[in-house]
């Protein structure tokens, strides 16, 4: 999905992981999905931000909107070869709120496609609570190892 330009998956991957949650009674729960962003020079190269595709498939069964909220400001380098500590430091202050763009009081479902350490979910996260989200629960599609 990621790298060989098939962002169906992601929108697929998507809906079924929506129909599991409904199933496991996580219907209403959520006033938007936000889905991780890529820096405009990565998203361009890539064609498409596999996390949107993934958060398209899960708003449209759980019936409620792709919140767009979250810029990455800073480029960086895949973190797929760097250490817990690496990756820590790679993210700090990459991704923050545009100005004029507001989620107090919400509850955010923050989507990205794998989590290793959670250092990016972590980074993106503390921006939403800091921004005065009410609630902050992480999905991802994949778990990988280190």
């Amino acid at each position: 999905m990621k790298y060989r330009n098939q962002p169906e998956l992601g929108e697929e991957l998507g809906r079924l992981y929506a129909r599991v949650l409904i199933t496991a009674g996580y219907q209403n729960v959520w006033d938007a999905v936000v889905p991780v962003p890529l820096h405009p020079l990565k998203l361009k190269r890539r064609g498409y931000n596999q996390s949107a595709e993934f958060a398209k498939g899960l708003a449209q069964i759980l019936e409620i909107q792709v919140f767009n909220c979250l810029e990455r400001r800073k480029f960086t380098e895949t973190q797929t070869k760097k250490s817990r500590l690496q990756r820590m430091e790679n993210v700090d202050e990459v991704f923050a709120l545009p100005q004029g763009i507001s989620v107090s009081g919400l509850k955010l479902l923050l989507v990205d496609d794998v989590i290793t350490t959670g250092a990016t979910l972590c980074s993106c996260a503390n921006v939403l609570w800091a921004s005065g989200a009410k609630a902050v629960d992480l999905a991802t599609i994949a778990a990988g190892g280190q």
